[in-house]
């Protein structure tokens, strides 16, 4: 479907003052324009002008009443969070076919910091970050009508990204031992990670342009479509494993297979959106319009944006380094890694999901100054990740040995290292729900086009961590996804307070409500679970039929009466999805 320009008209948008106690609003056009401020409320004046017929705008959610954006929100995330859940799924199939093959001991650590660092320099400035600082832009012009010059500036950040990235991976191929350095000798093996890292670099270059194409058709409300292309990734490197290393006659080999199926899945991952850009109302040209000061402030927003997303990932190479020079470089960075893959599984499921969802619709609520409906907004996402992700933490945690044992445990992955994974399992669970409201916070930041607030709290958070793994790195392996908990805790601590001072509120009396009912709720669920999960464990055995039916048993058996609890105890955000329910039976 051919989707219709926003309205002609932007309103205004957030500014910092630097006060800390209420926003000021003022209009963001420039000199000559209607630039009256006012503290705490919407400039006074004109209302906005009616939309011509064919300036519809895209997002009906923000000229809805709550509820019924709230029903909407809700049903959008469901679908991406199902489309996200199948790739999430494929990657965990693909973690366990390389478990098999490679276990979590010895060389295969060596790629593990191999992949590591191209993936750190894209989270610094490909795909997550340049969507970040790519959507509020574009949606603003939409927003305004420009709908051609939106286009010209998506044109020139595409083919920007891919010669400015392209040039550099190939400094960093030819600069891959001073970046492997710092790791030591991961897996006993330091030269296989330089030559792992120098083929998995150019992912960094293809996915800088998948971010731009990921950021129009999320602008766009297309959300499906972008989230199912990390199946097509995971099917790449899964087939690549399959098909490729039992012929490999040496480990080194099956490891650069490995590597190589990598970037192939990631050509795949970028070129299977492109058809859905041409239902749109403009295309991609070849242009380099870099003078555009809408080019130069994505680029300007992208600063803060980078640095902060990508201390964010520079934290999970602190705890790399800590892992294999302090703990065990033989095994600690892959259980580490094999840990968060299934942390990720709902965290990419359902606050990615949330987060993504409601990004559109943040960036143009504070583009037209609705500050009420940005706060609404905010407090629904955050109630909707803690609905979701506090009970998943508990389940992970009281369950985490099960889990590990069912998902990695079998060919060269022992009974030891599901020990030791299902530990660092545990202690990354505990911090799931504030790793996702962190995300989501910083989404209302980036939309507010005010990143510099979450980058200030991810250089604290990166200097705690440090500290943090320096003392919990005495524990174990598990005491590193510890430190990172309790950093998700501070980080969210502080950008709820800064946001609440920038918007003179956030709704965080009823998220606070919601948070503490849906605890006792999840508390409840991890009591029936675990017992569950033992009284099957003990009477059906290890096998495998057995382990399935037990810890299904177990999940089934925890998340109803987390349901239930839910119910009983006036849960609103399970509301919403009866509601959701209830309205598919009537259409």
């Amino acid at each position: 479907m051919r989707a219709e320009p926003r309205y002609a008209r932007s309103g205004e948008e957030a500014r910092d003052t630097g006060q800390g106690t209420r926003p000021e609003w003022t209009c963001p056009h420039g000199p000559g324009s209607d630039s009256r401020t006012v503290r705490g409320r919407l400039p006074e004046g004109p209302a906005p002008r009616p939309a011509p017929a064919e300036a519809v705008p895209i997002l009906a959610s923000v000229d809805e009443q709550p509820a019924a954006r709230g029903r909407r929100l809700a049903r959008s995330t469901a679908i991406f969070a199902l489309a996200t859940g199948l790739s999430r799924i494929l990657g965990l199939v693909r973690e366990i076919v390389a478990a098999y093959y490679f276990g979590a001991a010895g060389k295969i650590n060596a790629f593990t910091v191999a992949f590591q660092v191209p993936n750190l320099v894209r989270s610094l400035v490909a795909d997550a970050a340049l969507s970040s600082a790519f959507v509020p832009v574009f949606s603003e012009l939409l927003e305004k009508g420009d709908r051609k010059r939106a286009w010209r500036v998506a044109s020139s950040l595409f083919w920007l990204m891919l010669l400015g990235l392209g040039a550099l991976t190939a400094l960093f191929i030819v600069i891959a031992p001073l970046v492997i350095a710092p790791f030591g000798d991961p897996g006993g093996d330091r030269e296989l990670a330089i030559g792992l890292s120098r083929v998995l670099f150019p992912i960094v270059a293809l996915l800088g342009v998948s971010g731009v194409i990921v950021g129009i058709l999320n602008s766009y409300e297309h959300f499906t479509v972008p989230a199912l292309t990390p199946v097509f990734w995971n099917l790449a490197i899964i087939a690549g494993l399959v098909l490729g290393v039992p012929h490999a006659d040496s480990i080194d080999t099956k490891l650069y297979i490995y590597a190589v199926s990598i970037v192939v899945g990631t050509v795949i991952q970028v070129l299977l959106p492109l058809p859905w850009l041409r239902g749109l109302d403009g295309r991609l040209q070849v242009v380099l319009d870099w003078r555009d000061p809408a080019v130069r402030r994505v680029f300007v927003l992208m600063v803060p944006v980078t640095i902060g997303l990508g201390l964010i990932n520079f934290n999970l190479v602190i705890d790399s380094i800590f892992a294999s020079r302090l703990i065990d470089p033989e095994l600690a960075p892959t259980a580490i890694d094999k840990a968060f893959r299934i942390y990720m599984l709902p965290q990419g499921m359902f606050s990615v999901a949330v987060a993504t969802v409601l990004f559109p619709s943040l960036s143009r609520l504070a583009a037209r100054g609705e500050l009420d409906a940005f706060r609404h907004t905010v407090g629904l996402g955050l109630r909707q990740i803690s609905f979701l992700l506090v009970p998943a933490s508990a389940a992970s945690a009281v369950l985490a040995e099960p889990i590990v044992r069912l998902i990695y445990q079998r060919g060269q992955f022992g009974p030891h290292q599901t020990h030791v994974v299902a530990g660092a399992l545990a202690a990354f669970a505990a911090g799931l729900t504030f790793n996702g409201t962190m995300l989501m916070l910083n989404r209302a930041f980036f939309s507010l086009q005010s990143p510099w607030l979450p980058t200030a709290v991810a250089f604290g958070n990166l200097g705690l961590n440090a500290a943090l793994d320096g003392v919990f790195y005495r524990f174990g392996t598990w005491g590193i996804p510890l430190s990172t908990t309790l950093v998700n805790i501070a980080g969210t601590a502080a950008l709820l307070d800064l946001l609440r001072r920038r918007l003179g509120g956030i709704e965080l009396a009823r998220t606070a409500r919601a948070f503490v009912l849906i605890t006792v709720a999840s508390a409840v669920l991890a009591g029936v679970s675990y017992g569950v999960w033992r009284l099957l464990d003990e009477a059906l055995g290890r096998s495998l039929g057995a382990q399935i039916a037990s810890l299904g048993a177990a999940l089934v058996a925890g998340f109803g009466a987390y349901a239930i609890s839910c119910r009983l105890l006036g849960v609103r955000e399970l509301e919403a999805l009866l509601s959701l329910r209830s309205r598919r039976r009537s259409d």
